[in-house]
């Protein structure tokens, strides 16, 4: 079959490799769409990074690169073994992570942070979404409605890292809070989506490119151009004087982090959602003085992969699929899909990919 296989930094390659095979409790995936999510990009960019190599194998599962990449995929079911739960033609969306399911964070059900954590399409030889195939263990596969169209269903892996942020930042009800969100990329979306359907106050974006700016607009009340305003004083205009109750920083840069701090109220709370590529340093001037509470989000777990899956086949988010920009062939991902992030990111929001090229005909 063929997969885009990570060799190393910028060295991304459709490769024909064997189709996976699958053992009891794993059934086989016929994928049909993958996101190319900003972590990918950054693997991309300046990795290995998280990608083991031949040095430091994945602890777990033993992978080292090449791999293939591509972990916001969905499909169908194309091969179970006896006994399995799941039926041929099924329609799913993949929980890609790897976890131990044995150390002291998978016992208290955070298998989001565990001691040997990974993800299919970076730390696994079973597979990534980049790819005709890939096997995944049958609990970690969410079966879908047959009315949900799958150009849509890969989607929910980014809205699930938005649900498990709202479900750290400590807060039940976010009716009567004004909340600053700090990027208008796929996740500063998605925690936007996610917020409107558990309802909210007042929605703040703080976004310096234009496509963004114009993707973020109709589902906010407001979005602020960092580079020609000062986001704390709109902030505190915005509300009365006294500033936001909640960040969600979806940038990670550090320009983005200190206008957050300088917005946050006294007492507020300031969640980290991003991935950073340099050391991220809390302001003392606003963190200290103001008693912020700095909470840090990290990927997922069963309950909010399966809430979101739930929540988006009730319809819940209607509207999010506006935010894919383009959708290309396996055999493009690399010059239409990563070299296309990599020279108008400005222009883009999700790129989705699919091995089956009769779909983007379909379409």
């Amino acid at each position: 079959m063929k997969a885009a296989r990570y060799h190393g930094r910028r060295d991304l390659r459709v490769d024909d490799v064997e189709r996976p095979q699958i053992e009891d409790g794993k059934a086989l995936i016929e994928i049909e769409w993958c996101g190319i999510c900003g972590s990918d990009l950054h693997e991309y960019l300046v990795g290995p990074r998280v990608i083991p190599t031949q040095e430091n194998p994945h602890v777990l599962t033993g992978a080292v690169l090449p791999v293939t990449m591509g972990h916001e995929f969905c499909g169908r079911v194309s091969q179970v073994t006896a006994n399995s739960k799941l039926q041929v033609g099924q329609p799913v969306m993949v929980d890609p992570r790897v976890f131990c399911s044995a150390c002291p964070a998978c016992d208290n059900g955070d298998t989001n942070i565990c001691l040997q954590w990974g993800f299919l399409g970076y730390h696994s030889e079973d597979g990534g979404g980049y790819s005709e195939y890939v096997a995944v263990k049958e609990e970690l596969c969410h079966v879908l409605p047959d009315s949900m169209p799958l150009s849509e269903a890969a989607l929910i892996e980014p809205l699930t890292v938005a649900r498990h942020a709202l479900r750290k930042s400590g807060f039940d009800d976010y009716r009567d809070k004004n909340i600053l969100i700090l990027g208008g990329g796929p996740v500063g979306l998605a925690v936007i989506f996610v917020l409107k359907a558990s309802g909210v106050g007042k929605l703040i974006v703080s976004e310096p490119t234009a496509k963004r700016q114009e993707q973020t607009t109709e589902f906010v009340d407001v979005v602020l151009n960092p580079k020609d305003v000062k986001v704390g004083d709109r902030c505190r205009d915005l509300t009365g004087g006294k500033g936001v109750d909640i960040v969600f920083d979806c940038a990670g840069i550090m320009p983005g982090l200190m206008d957050g701090m300088d917005a946050l109220q006294r007492g507020g709370t300031y969640v980290n959602v991003a991935g950073w590529e340099t050391e991220c340093i809390i302001p003392m001037s606003h963190f200290m003085l103001k008693e912020i509470i700095f909470r840090a989000s990290m990927s997922y777990t069963e309950r909010d992969f399966k809430q979101t899956v739930d929540e988006y086949a009730a319809g819940k988010f209607k509207g999010f699929e506006k935010l894919v920009t383009a959708r290309i062939a396996l055999d493009d991902v690399v010059e239409k899909g990563f070299e296309e992030l990599v020279n108008h990111k400005d222009e883009h929001v999700k790129i989705m990919v699919t091995p089956k090229k009769e779909l983007l005909i379909s379409r």
